[in-house]
């Protein structure tokens, strides 16, 4: 199995390395991943210049560095690696749950793998005030890889870790959460003006939701899919305003 391996927190990312080590039991790994941080990108495609593709070892895995977005390396990572069978990506440091699946640039690069007609899988856990600690996440998501690598079925999958040695595994839905979007606005230290947009929730957890798992200490594992249509809403409109 050749698996592609990218993220959006770049090329020296620990996250990387420790998803490598552990995907490397399962087949080959190749890293491709963004130069620079490419947090929050979303689903990103640079078609306005050139892009570069520069290889760099990452300990003992062969890895290549490119200037653009998450999304930018899985669509060079594919075309210079011939027969990828999956695209992993994280593992992220900054839980990617509810609302946040829509700026993700982590599950931006597992949406490209599945554009491209591959399995993608996304995998995040919180990013908290202490060095990320793998080890006691290590058995999970080894366990995580082993459940999802050999089902076929599940083309688009996104995975957060809880920031303590996990309870078990939850299959989840998304979860859709209200935060209260203000904007601060602050002043360097030049006396320039600047803005931060707060993203503090205003509601609770449901159960059975991707959050409410990891909050529990699970980890979340939930199917997506790339098509955002409503067929209930769909049925309905087409109810209402019948067309000729």
């Amino acid at each position: 199995m050749r698996i592609l391996i990218a993220n959006d927190d770049g090329i020296y990312s620990p996250g990387i390395l420790a998803l490598a080590e552990i995907a490397s039991r399962f087949g080959d790994v190749r890293i491709v991943a963004p130069d620079v941080e490419q947090s929050s990108a979303g689903h990103a495609i640079t078609g306005w210049r050139p892009l570069t593709y520069k290889r760099t070892p990452i300990k003992d895995f062969e890895a290549y560095r490119v200037n653009g977005t998450p999304a930018d390396c899985v669509v060079l990572g594919v075309h210079n690696w011939e027969k990828v069978d999956v695209v992993l990506s994280g593992i992220n440091l900054g839980s990617n749950l509810g609302n946040s699946i829509w700026h993700s640039g982590t599950v931006a690069a597992a949406k490209q793998a599945t554009l491209l007609e591959l399995r993608g899988i996304a995998l995040s856990m919180p990013a908290t005030q202490e060095e990320p600690n793998f080890d006691i996440l290590k058995a999970s998501i080894e366990k995580v890889l082993e459940i999802l690598l050999k089902d076929p079925e599940l083309k688009l999958v996104n995975v957060n870790f809880p920031d303590v040695e996990p309870r078990g595994l939850r299959w989840t839905r998304q979860s859709v959460r209200h935060y209260d979007g203000k904007v601060v606005p602050g002043e360097d230290p030049m006396g320039r003006k600047h803005f931060w947009f707060s993203v503090v929730p205003i509601e609770g957890t449901e159960e059975g939701t991707d959050r409410w798992a990891v909050e529990q200490g699970y980890v979340s594992m939930t199917p997506l899919r790339i098509d955002l249509t409503s067929a209930r809403e769909l049925a309905a409109a087409a109810t209402r305003h019948p067309l000729e």
